[in-house]
Formats: C-alpha cells, sequence, structure tokens
C-alpha cells in the first residue's frame, strides 16, 4: 500500500464578520482588551439556518475540486467535531447525503479542538484497509454554545470548517508520521455541562446556563505551555526530524498570544508559524485545515516542506501530524 497523501485542501467560513467591540459589549470588555489577550481582531459566526453540517459541505465541496476527486470515489468521510447538528445521527451522514457520496462510509470524531488530527489518524486506518479516498473535515459552530455574559470565552471562537482529501495512490503532501495523546484526568478543564447522560439538558439545567461551553483558561494554558512542547519534541524524534528540518508549524488556533509562547518552546530554528486566528478566531476542530488550506492556497508550502500539524485541546488531548508537502 503507497503511502497516504493529501490530495486537496478546502475551508469555509460563515460570511458574517464579528468583530471584537461586538462580542464584547456584553461581556464588559472592550476590543483593545481582546487584541491584547488573544490577538483576535474579528471572527466569523453562521447564519441562523446553518449547521455544522453546512460548513462541513461546503469546506468538503472545495476539497474536492482542489483535490480533483469526485464525492462518489469517497471511500470514507469523517467529521471532526464537538457541535453537531444532533446528539445523533453523526453530522457526517448529512455531509455524506449533501455530497451525494453514496459509497463512502460516514461517522464523527469528537477530540473537541484536536479532532482533525485525531480524524487524519483514524482515515489512515481505513485507507490502508480500503484503499480509495477519504474527505476529513473539521467542522464547529461554537458561537450556537457560548455564554456572552462569559469574557473567557464568547470573545475567543468563532465558526469555521476545513477539508483534506487523503488518497494512498502515491501521490499528494506524505503522511509521514502521526501521534495522538489524551489525558483523561484533565477532562473536565473544557466542557459543556448539560446535554448529555450525565446531565440532561432540562429546564433546570438551562435555568443556571450549563448547556454552555465552560472552560478553566488558567489551567488550560498551563497544560498547553507545559505539555505541548515536550510532545512535539518526542514527536519529531520518533518522526525521525530534526528542528531545523520543520519548515512550518500549523497549529491549532486556540490564541495567538499563547501560539507564539509556545511556537519559541518549541525550538524550531527554520520554521514559520502559521496563524489564521487574527481572522476567524478559535474555529475548533476546524481551525488546523482552515490555516493549512489558507498556507497552501498562499503557495507558502513548497515541495518537499516538512509541515508539523499541531491539534491540543478538550480531552485534554494532543494530536501531531508531520506531512511532507
Amino acid at each position: 500500500m503507497a503511502d497516504i497523501g493529501i490530495l486537496g485542501t478546502g475551508a469555509y467560513v460563515p460570511r458574517r464578520v464579528v468583530a471584537n467591540d461586538e462580542v464584547g459589549a456584553a461581556a464588559g470588555v472592550d476590543g483593545a482588551w481582546i487584541v491584547r489577550k488573544t490577538g483576535i481582531r474579528e471572527r466569523r459566526w453562521a447564519a441562523p439556518h446553518q449547521a455544522t453540517s453546512d460548513l462541513a459541505t461546503a469546506a468538503g465541496r472545495a476539497a474536492l475540486a482542489s483535490a480533483g476527486i469526485t464525492a462518489e470515489q469517497l471511500t470514507a468521510i469523517v467529521v471532526a467535531t464537538s457541535t453537531p447538528d444532533r446528539p445523533q445521527p453523526p453530522t457526517a451522514a448529512y455531509v455524506q447525503h449533501n455530497l451525494g457520496a453514496v459509497a463512502a462510509a460516514a461517522f464523527d470524531v469528537n477530540a473537541v479542538c484536536s479532532g482533525e488530527v485525531f480524524a487524519l489518524s483514524a482515515v489512515e486506518g481505513v485507507l490502508s484497509r480500503r484503499g480509495g479516498h477519504a474527505l476529513v473535515i473539521g467542522a464547529d459552530l461554537y458561537s450556537r454554545i457560548l455564554n456572552p455574559l462569559d469574557r473567557r470565552t464568547v470573545v475567543l471562537f468563532g465558526d469555521g470548517a476545513g477539508a483534506m482529501v487523503l488518497g494512498c495512490d502515491g501521490r499528494g503532501a506524505r503522511v509521514r508520521h502521526t501521534a495522538l495523546h489524551t489525558f483523561g484526568d484533565l477532562a473536565d478543564l473544557i466542557r459543556v455541562p448539560a446535554g448529555g447522560s450525565r446531565l440532561p439538558a432540562d429546564q433546570t439545567a438551562l435555568d443556571a446556563g450549563l448547556q454552555y461551553f465552560a472552560m478553566d483558561g488558567r489551567e488550560v494554558r498551563r497544560f498547553v505551555e507545559e505539555r505541548l512542547p515536550p510532545l512535539a519534541k518526542q514527536f519529531l524524534h520518533d518522526a525521525g526530524a530534526a528542528p531545523a528540518d520543520i519548515r512550518h508549524v500549523v497549529p491549532h488556533q486556540a490564541n495567538g498570544v499563547l501560539l507564539r509562547t509556545v511556537f519559541t518552546e518549541l525550538g524550531l530554528p527554520d520554521a514559520s508559524l502559521h496563524l489564521t486566528v487574527t481572522r476567524y478566531g478559535n474555529t475548533g476542530a476546524a481551525s488546523v485545515p482552515i490555516t493549512l488550506d489558507a498556507a497552501s492556497r498562499a503557495g507558502a508550502l513548497r515541495p518537499g516542506d516538512l509541515v508539523l500539524l499541531a491539534g491540543f485541546g478538550g480531552g485534554m488531548a494532543a494530536g501531531l501530524a508531520l506531512v511532507e508537502w
């Protein structure tokens, strides 16, 4: 079986641009505070009629066009999301129907903001057994689960979707190595308390605001600063890549200020850090593929360049992938 390769990328963000002053007003902060703390200047929020599957479908179509692959050629569709259309069925089933990919097995992956890299790793196994092509989509619509009064979260998130088409026919950007990590003892650092079997979203839960996304920002930052650099360094060692070999880092777009700090700690002397967080905010599982697509379409990625994809977030989890462009 040939190496798994990324044949094409695509992305979609909603039309509505939401400025810092708009999200900051109810939360009691101004735009300058948001820029200073996060580096974010604006984000996109979905229209009332749009669901996660709509964003995912648009990004998937763009990736298929980029790859020159039709939906009928897909073996699998995997949607990484923590904001599905509904608790069930999987959002990927709607995407499969929307695209007309009748031969594709479709399922969701929820590893929160690490989801795209987790889904990429899962698809490697599918393609190694079944062959063909797979569409991997990261899509999240966080605007529907944010507490407008919580300045720790409402200023961070935007909506969007990013996608990759993968194949095993020896073409495209080769996926050289992946690694997945979960730290379940820290699972409650990022959470939506109500809406599952532990705590249904009944009226009592709704009155208490437990349907909203919640995060222990200080501990999440500590997790990223302390855990991600050593994980990435070990990952590169295991992949047989020296720090000086890496040309590009495409991380989860959690917070622009945090990412620049962590990038310095990674110790990659010849690498460029790719950011879309300034324009789109934190788009959850969509942020890695949106940013990879932006870098690709800008012509920043040259043949032979080594690209480090780094997802991290709720779980707590981290997913790493090394791609040779």
